[in-house]
């Protein structure tokens, strides 16, 4: 999955540490972790450098901003070649509304996100990725009713589980 070379307990807890809080202050980061401030800083900037860390983002609560239809769309692609799976993955990349796109094994070939204002526009959005010469064989959607529990695993478990 990824290189995981040079990391201890105390490099994980910082992971962890910024996962939960995003950007947060070198004595607050410091506090969590259990570290003085300036080794602690330094690690962090080199796990930066190698780029563990690929961003800071807010958790917006988007149902105060508009309402929008959340929607799960499974796909299965017709032909499974390398060339398949690439001109259907560039295709999604550029759609807005897919906010997620993950390929996966057995009876689907990916499993998609799309976040849109209304199911009008999220047919608009299936006719276009049907119209496209993307080998879709078959899809099936659900309605996204309510969000019961959203996060980020815990990098502790992750790491302590990898190690066995």
């Amino acid at each position: 999955m990824g290189e995981r070379q040079g990391l201890d307990a105390t490099d994980i807890r910082i992971l962890s540490a910024v996962q939960k809080h995003g950007q947060i202050s070198k004595t607050k980061l410091a506090e969590l972790v259990n570290l003085s401030p300036t080794p602690c800083w330094a690690r962090l900037t080199r796990l930066k450098e190698a780029g563990y860390i690929r961003g800071y983002h807010a958790d917006i609560a988007l149902d105060r901003i508009a309402d929008f239809t959340q929607v799960i769309v499974t796909i299965a692609l017709t032909h499974h070649r390398r060339m398949d799976f690439d001109r259907f993955e560039a295709y999604v990349r550029d759609v807005d509304e897919i906010t997620q796109c993950i390929a996966t094994g057995g009876g689907t070939d990916y499993v998609m996100t799309v976040f849109v204002p209304s199911l009008s526009v999220f047919r608009g959005v299936m006719d276009d990725l049907l119209s496209a010469d993307i080998n879709i064989d078959r899809y099936v959607t659900y309605i996204a009713t309510r969000q019961v529990k959203a996060g980020h695993p815990d990098l502790a478990k992750l790491a302590a589980r990898t190690t066995r």
